[in-house]
């Protein structure tokens, strides 16, 4: 009998670390949707909304000389490409997956992309976030998204 009881304990509280762990890993995709829907709309409060205070921008790419570059932005300087997108300009950043780990305070999220500019395909890659819960509510601290126009396909195939 204390068998039984010990297994079910385990089962339950297995049960309630799981249910735990996917509620955050849904408020964190909400953050993350939460940043696309502004990118969309072109609507920098949005995305402000997401973003911690001291948060790292960084974008990677390889350039027409087949070097690859690292680029730091400022939250000041994507807020501000944001919020002048002009209304003709239509962005969709079609997110393919989303891979999330938690652990305690930190979490990371992993979504590979295909990225069109007024109904054309432009380019694809991925992104990695790093989020933090501050206090109870998830905010980017940090990210770095990749950008190729090569090998999309892959990509696609791979999701």
């Amino acid at each position: 009998m204390p068998r039984v009881i010990t297994v079910l304990f385990a089962i339950i509280f297995s049960l309630t670390i799981t249910a735990q762990e996917n509620s955050e890993q849904k408020e964190i995709k909400i953050v993350i949707e939460t940043f696309f829907e502004g990118l969309h709309k072109g609507d920098s409060t949005i995305i402000k909304s997401t973003l911690h205070k001291e948060i790292k921008i960084q974008t990677t790419a390889t350039n027409k000389k087949g070097e690859k570059i690292l680029k730091t932005d400022s939250k000041n300087s994507l807020l501000t490409s944001i919020a002048s997108k002009k209304a003709e300009h239509i962005y969709l950043e079609k997110l393919l997956s989303f891979d999330i780990k938690v652990d305690g305070n930190l979490a990371s999220v992993w979504t590979p992309y295909e990225f069109y500019f007024n109904g054309n395909f432009s380019h694809c890659g991925a992104n990695s976030f790093q989020l933090f819960n501050n206090n109870g509510k998830w905010e980017i601290i940090y990210l770095v998204d990749m950008r190729r126009r090569n090998n999309c396909k892959a990509l696609k195939n791979k999701n």
